[in-house]
């Protein structure tokens, strides 16, 4: 039996393009444990991407990339075997969308495939100050099995570069995907 997995990546335009970067770095140090690493970014994820990351180097990945009107995506489907999706990072407007149930790009449609198929949804925010609606489409996802996953990093491992602080956080969205790789843990 392959224990190799399907996970889908989505970047959504919100700040935080380096999250995307070291997840993307993290899969392909681990590529060994996924079958697929499938990939669909926003327009304004590219943009923002470029802007601070000052590259396009997530044309660089060895990943399947999907445009985000593209809804052959087997990750659009419930009967794909995608066991997770991370959207990393994950704008207001995701989050608005999904917890609205609008499935209107292929990003909002496989979070839906997720949370009606009980896989792992796990979007990592990248906002503050959070208002209301925020924190009630917050509530809504979570009620309907995603998980809200903020980016904001741990310091108790000591980390030394930007980097290493982005990867508390893309480290335990993988975690929480059931996706283990040997990462700092608290007190061990």
């Amino acid at each position: 039996m392959d224990s190799k997995v399907n996970i889908a990546i989505a970047v959504t335009g919100a700040s935080g393009a380096i999250y995307a970067k070291v997840l993307f770095d993290t899969l392909l140090q681990h590529k060994e444990l996924f079958k697929n690493v499938a990939v669909v970014m926003s327009d304004n994820a590219k943009q923002v991407w470029q802007y601070e990351l000052n590259n396009t180097d997530y044309t660089k990945y060895p990943f399947i990339f999907y445009e985000k009107t593209n809804f052959n995506a087997p990750f659009a489907s419930g009967s794909s075997s995608y066991s997770a999706l991370i959207i990393c990072p994950c704008s207001m407007g995701t989050l608005g969308r999904i917890a609205s149930g609008i499935s209107n790009d292929l990003v909002t449609r496989a979070a839906d495939v997720m949370l009606k198929e009980r896989r792992k949804l796990i979007l990592l925010t990248r906002d503050t100050p959070l208002n209301l609606i925020h924190i009630k489409n917050m509530e809504t996802i979570t009620l309907a099995g995603g998980i809200i996953c903020p980016a904001s990093p741990s310091f108790y491992s000591k980390p030394k570069t930007f980097e290493e602080l982005v990867k508390t956080v893309t480290d335990r969205a993988l975690s929480l995907a059931g996706i283990e790789i040997n990462s700092f843990r608290w007190n061990e």
